[in-house]
């Protein structure tokens, strides 16, 4: 059966199209039936005998969480069958407004204690959109001078408001109230995390969607410019995607293709209309976003996806500030499961819409857990003689091990490799426990949780290890390896007669090894230096001392550059043409065997036209497809230079 699964996968892959809907049904069908199948034998051939015994209560509950792990990949498989892609229709509609003039829209950057370096790239990113009738404001909800001053200079409106109260959603809905009271409100807005930068095209590609009366928001996907704590700490920033890469790319087209898109906050338009009609921005969730296109649905207004990489911005850059963001998106739908819009609530939702909030509720509650528990269980065999899973290795090949090679091979067919074995699965093991305390506490208590910001920037130049996060994957791997050597050496020390389900829980154990041992390498975080993904080597001249030298630019930054092809001398000052931008004075502040690295100082309309050259144009940065040879090579090369 396991040669046939890997067989069939080889020919579909050949023979099919990942965006054909008939052959993604096919495929993904498929993956459940085997799931279901696996699940089959599970409950009836694998489980402990009912009864009063610590077998029966941990072969039980690790099947329970199993089986509601593969539930929740049921409803993502049923998702992943459909696919919308709206580029056609965007370039369709574009200025379906004429001959009547364009539509205004007024772009709302959302700030609460970024720093200057980062707003001033969002700023300089919105002012340089191709939209004629545009208003730039910032929100801002820590309420300092020197960012009234700034924006001032910058010609942008700013605002503040006297309190913080609803978060980011009263801070958004303090401003919509301040444009309701003027005489010319607009037509549409477009929402701006501080640290995500528009392309120039991001809003005449989302206002060509609502040619259709009754879309109420565009959404478009986040892309990030730099790497994420993940990528970024093994060493994989050019080899492996960021980890919401699938959800952006993959998952949201799907759900646009059963019609439930939702909104993710930065990175959308709202029609102004609809926005009106719902009051603002919902303020009984910490995720906003989410809720903000169940109350659009209620009153008719659709969300739709416009997959296109229209912004970039700033990924978390610390293991805290992911977990936390990511702690925040479950407490926020488990409010909105317990809202006036969950699931079971009386709200005039579409039964797709409340299946779109499920499914989301599935996912944080069983992945999770499960994930967690995959990697505690086996201990208990190895330390108190309790097997919660009875199976030789013949049986687990046939039934789990077809499952588990069919499904790899359709998720990474239809994403381009995205779906990566121990390395996906650090990313739910990192925010394991802040998710599970996340979930309960949204069900159980779901007022008064404060919104915890993302931090942004700082100094992110030496090495820290994150021992608060470490110290539980630590002490499992030890466990896990202390135990494995005793139940190997001593027969005695586990169950001496349990057969092929010993040799099971080994596989199993060593599997876990090597989950923990990359878990435990992340927790190890590296030097940033600014990068931007995005860079290409360009030819510019540059002036030193004995003249012009023809130089290859690489690695551009907002404040330094580095340059080949030319011999330069610490400290020296030179002259380099940047295209798009003009003559840039710099000094030399290393020196490279094939040239150097660059301290550029540029004038406030260079800085400007530099942030939009580096953030505002291009195509999406960083990986959206993946390749194991490069993966691995990339965790070679990181860990000897380490």
């Amino acid at each position: 059966m396991l040669a046939m699964a890997f067989g069939a996968s080889l020919v579909a892959s050949l023979i099919l199209k990942s965006d054909n809907v008939l052959h993604r049904s096919a495929l993904f069908t498929i993956a459940i039936l085997l799931a279901m199948r696996y699940l089959a034998w599970r409950a009836t051939e694998t489980l402990a005998p009912l009864g009063f015994t610590w077998n029966c209560f941990f072969s039980w509950t690790f099947f329970l969480l199993e089986a509601a792990s593969l539930i929740s990949s049921f409803s993502a498989f049923v998702i992943l069958m459909r696919r919308k892609d709206r580029s056609p229709e965007a370039t369709a509609n574009r200025g379906w407004w004429q001959p009547e003039p364009a539509p205004s829209v007024a772009v709302l950057i959302a700030t609460y204690n970024e720093e200057r370096g980062v707003l001033a790239r969002t700023i300089a990113g919105a002012k340089a959109l191709d939209h004629d009738r545009l208003k730039v404001y910032v929100l801002d909800d820590g309420r300092r001078d020197w960012l009234r001053d700034f924006c001032s200079d910058q010609k942008v409106i700013y605002m503040r408001r006297p309190d913080n109260k609803g978060s980011k959603a009263g801070n958004i809905n303090h401003a919509l109230e301040r444009l309701r009271e003027s005489d010319a409100p607009p037509d549409f807005i477009a929402v701006l995390d501080a640290d995500f930068v528009p392309h120039r095209n991001f809003l005449s590609r989302c206002l060509a969607l609502f040619h259709e009366q009754s879309v109420g928001l565009v959404q478009t996907p986040q892309h990030f410019f730099n790497p994420d704590p993940i990528q970024h700490n093994l060493g994989l920033s050019r080899s492996y995607p960021d980890e919401q890469r699938f959800f952006f790319d993959h998952l949201q087209p799907s759900r646009d293709g059963w019609g439930m898109a939702f909104c993710c906050g930065t990175s959308s338009v709202v029609r102004w209309q609809a926005v009106c009609d719902v009051g603002g921005f919902p303020i009984q969730s910490v995720t906003e976003d989410f809720l903000l296109t169940l109350t659009l649905e209620e009153k008719g207004w659709h969300t739709v996806y416009l997959n296109e990489p229209l912004t970039e911005g700033l990924a978390p850059e610390g293991l805290k500030e992911y977990v936390t963001q990511r702690s925040r998106w479950c407490l926020g739908l488990m409010q909105i499961a317990r809202s006036g819009h969950g699931p079971l609530s009386k709200a005039k939702l579409r039964l797709r819409d409340r299946w779109s909030v499920i499914d989301s509720m599935l996912y944080w509650m069983t992945s999770y857990p499960f994930r967690l528990a995959a990697l505690v269980y086996p201990l208990f065999y190895w330390y108190l003689d309790i097997t919660a899973v009875y199976a030789t290795v013949p049986e687990v090949i046939a039934y789990f091990g077809v499952y588990f090679i069919w499904t790899l091979f359709v998720l990474n067919f239809i994403s381009g490799g995205l779906v990566i074995p121990i390395v996906n699965d650090v990313s739910k093991l990192l925010c394991a426990v802040p998710i599970i305390r996340a979930t309960w506490s949204g069900l159980l208590s779901p007022a008064n949780h404060a919104f915890s910001v993302t931090a942004k920037g700082g100094d992110r130049t030496r090495v820290i290890v994150q021992w608060r996060l470490m110290w539980p994957f630590l002490v499992l791997l030890v466990l896990t390896v202390a135990g494995m050597f005793l139940g190997i050496v001593f027969d005695s020390f586990a169950f001496n007669d349990a057969g092929d389900g010993k040799i099971v829980v080994l596989f199993w154990s060593i599997y876990n090894v090597a989950t923990l041992l990359v878990t435990v390498m992340v927790c190890i975080e590296m030097p940033r230096v600014e990068t931007h993904l995005d860079d290409r080597p360009q030819r510019s001249l540059m002036r030193i001392d004995d003249g012009l030298h023809r130089v290859w630019v690489t690695e551009l930054t907002q404040e330094s550059a580095r340059v080949r092809g030319v011999t330069l001398q610490t400290g020296s000052a030179v002259l380099i043409a940047l295209r798009g931008i003009g003559d840039i004075s710099a000094f030399v502040i290393e020196t490279t065997p094939d040239g150097g690295r660059l301290s550029l100082e540029t004038t406030e309309v260079q800085y400007e036209a530099l942030l939009r050259k580096l953030y505002a144009e291009g195509n999406a940065p960083g990986v959206t497809r993946t390749r194991i040879s490069a993966i691995i090579h990339d965790l070679l090369v990181g860990s000897r230079s380490s």
